[in-house]
């Protein structure tokens, strides 16, 4: 390992206890398990992964609650201590704490990408609007214009929705995330697989102009390159959004020659 020679002193940042930190994960306040890939193991990103959780917040009060305002405190302490203890940007384990985006970016002083939603805009304007985008999420019913409009999507634009519960095919993504009373939460590898590529492949051929995909559930990047080989267009996930998060904070060296 190389010592960076840019980096010449050191001294105190506004509010930060820890350096070389990364990314600051906000979580519910639940219990499942998540495959490498998944926003909720660390193993598989290469940058340092720090985790609060948003205490007493669950998927029953960030998803199906109608009235999500009692979420918003437990959110933002969460935000301001992981940008206490020093990291570089503010991220979340759930597409639906998009909800808050514009609240938790405008209490703390470093980025906030609050959901994989956020790629949307980017998708539309890469495909044109002669084509869509693709939006699979994992309860449809849930995502109100209230969640679009937080994150920048125009409600009516060129984008298609896909809700993996209302499909009601995918029974090993119902077992890790659907059932609040569950004691144990697993899953079968290979069967999530074969049922979300399935799921993606009958999204992607019900709409012949798709031009990309996003992945809303941020437990999907572990198999969007299986749906990526099985459509072949460009898949946005929670991966990518903790890839570009990521490097806009802490831009890479380049080495090389002329």
């Amino acid at each position: 390992m190389y010592r960076d020679l840019g980096i010449k002193s050191i001294k105190t940042r506004k509010n930060h206890l820890c350096y070389g930190m990364g990314l600051g994960v906000i979580i519910l306040d639940w219990i499942n398990p998540g495959f490498p890939g998944d926003v909720r193991n660390a193993s598989a990103y290469p940058f340092p992964m720090q985790y609060e959780i948003a205490e007493g917040i669950d998927a029953q009060a960030l998803i199906w609650a109608e009235d999500k305002s009692p979420c918003l405190e437990a959110i933002k302490r969460a935000a301001k201590k992981l940008e206490k203890i020093g990291c570089r940007a503010i991220v979340s384990e759930c597409g639906y704490f998009g909800y808050f985006q514009k609240e938790i970016a405008e209490s703390v002083d470093v980025p906030a990408f609050m959901s994989t939603l956020l790629q949307v805009p980017l998708a539309q304007q890469i495909v044109g609007a002669n084509k869509v985008v693709g939006v699979m999420v994992a309860f449809k019913d849930f995502l109100t214009e209230a969640h679009l409009k937080a994150v920048g999507i125009q409600p009516g634009s060129n984008y298609v929705l896909a809700g993996i519960k209302e499909a009601d095919c995918c029974s090993g993504f119902m077992d890790l995330y659907m059932y609040p009373e569950a004691s144990v939460r697993q899953a079968d590898y290979n069967l999530l697989e074969k049922e979300l590529v399935e799921f993606a492949v009958d999204f992607y051929q019900a709409h012949p102009n798709m031009g990309a995909m996003v992945l809303e559930c941020t437990g999907l990047p572990p198999f969007a390159r299986a749906i990526q080989r099985a459509i072949d267009v460009p898949v946005f996930s929670a991966g990518t959004l903790l890839d570009y998060a990521y490097s806009v904070v802490v831009h890479r060296d380049y080495y090389g020659h002329v």
